[in-house]
């Protein structure tokens, strides 16, 4: 009998958290489909100096991160149990009570956009930037550009990805001067893309510099990656909230007003989105993602409108409470990380996530879920009952 993944089992593993490392590994031993040397990799950290010294340069050993498994996720009518790598105290309990509730109302629904990412060429020393534009725009232009940018990257062509489409744009500067920013729009299927948007981005930079006339300067992908965005939701009735020293209809109200107050406050936005990442990074760094890009794409997000605002949005449709999150989210399912650490090997194996369009939307869905978590001990409890409990666990050794 295999861990709940996809199409198994509940991934609501009651008591979980209470048994000891031992009885959690005879969990994952009785009901997953890991051998022991999986699971001794995973209670080991898995990762060798050797290994260590192909991931990065100058290096000198490796850091330890605890790994915890987050129960109860009902994500897209599909089970998930999930890694997460994170030292903060009470995040993974928090986030599992909060999928606990979460699927009272039929679990979590995700929606994922194809997974275009954006690369931009400047362009300098243009004497009419307006002119470059139209130029750029020009059929037998765009065909030219796309068609190079194709021939830098054939592996990626040939499983249905590669540059699609380009944008010209201007972009003001000191002195009311304009320059000029070529945008590339490039699917890269399975990839989080990074490299191969930079490639496409070198590969064309000098046919752009001989249609305008100017001088090509950066050559790189975007991490606004707002082609690529993610989207999760929930709906649960009022009264299936936990109760607290309010009742359920006051507890909707103080989240919803709590939610009102990061989109309309930067300085409560800012935690508020902080504690989105709490889950996105964790379960990022266990599958190995680059947490920094998605991190990077989700704060400028939060920030499109000219004011930072909060990624999640909660409201009250009669009796139910509904939950939103939407954010870019820049993940792969291939990359030089997952040939090399058997650790991230095994918890892929163990998520039963299959692909970068699947995880992304299980990171959007964890995303939520954690926020949901934090407002709902903010609006009640206090978010220091849950934490303090494990400081003081660690200072009393």
């Amino acid at each position: 009998m295999n861990l709940p993944t996809k199409k198994n089992q509940s991934s609501a593993l009651s008591g979980f958290h209470k048994l000891s490392l031992a009885g959690r590994r005879q969990v994952l031993t009785e009901r997953s489909d890991l051998t022991s040397e999986e699971i001794d990799i995973l209670m080991s950290g898995g990762l060798s100096t050797h290994q260590a010294d192909l991931l990065t340069e100058n290096a000198i050993g490796v850091l330890g991160l605890p790994l915890g498994l987050a129960t109860n996720f009902l994500i897209d009518d599909s089970e998930y149990l999930l890694p997460m790598a994170v030292e903060e105290a009470s995040v993974i309990a928090a986030v599992s009570r909060a999928a606990k509730i979460i699927r009272r109302g039929g679990g979590l629904k995700s929606e994922v956009d194809e997974p275009i990412m954006i690369g931009q060429v400047q362009v300098l020393d243009l004497k009419d930037p307006r002119v470059a534009v139209k130029l750029l725009h020009r059929p037998e232009s765009k065909k030219e550009i796309l068609a190079l940018a194709n021939n830098a990257i054939p592996n990626m062509v040939a499983r249905g990805g590669g540059a699609k489409d380009l944008q010209a744009r201007l972009v003001g500067r000191d002195a009311g001067k304009e320059m000029l920013i070529v945008h590339l729009f490039v699917d890269v299927r399975e990839a989080m893309g990074a490299n191969v948007v930079n490639t496409v981005c070198e590969a064309v930079a000098p046919k752009i510099g001989e249609i305008v006339g100017g001088q090509t300067n950066l050559r790189i992908l975007s991490n606004l990656a707002d082609r690529r965005l993610a989207k999760a939701s929930f709906r649960v009735a009022v009264s299936a909230l936990p109760n607290f020293d309010y009742s359920v209809e006051e507890i909707a109200r103080r989240i919803v007003e709590a939610s009102n107050l990061a989109k309309a406050d930067s300085y409560r936005a800012a935690t508020h989105n902080k504690g989105i990442f709490n889950g996105i990074d964790a379960v990022a760094i266990a599958l190995g993602q680059d947490w920094r890009a998605i991190e990077a794409g989700g704060h400028a997000y939060a920030a499109r409108h000219g004011q930072y605002r909060a990624l999640t949005d909660y409201r009250l449709e009669k009796k139910y409470l509904i939950g939103e999150i939407e954010l870019p989210m820049q993940v792969g399912w291939y990359g030089r990380v997952a040939k090399i650490h058997p650790t991230i090997q095994v918890l892929r194996k163990l998520t039963g996530i299959t692909s970068a369009g699947e995880l992304a939307g299980v990171l959007a869905a964890v995303g939520l879920a954690q926020n949901f978590a934090a407002i709902l001990a903010l609006v009640t409890e206090g978010i220091q009952k849950g934490h303090m409990p494990l400081c003081e666990k660690v200072k009393q050794r």
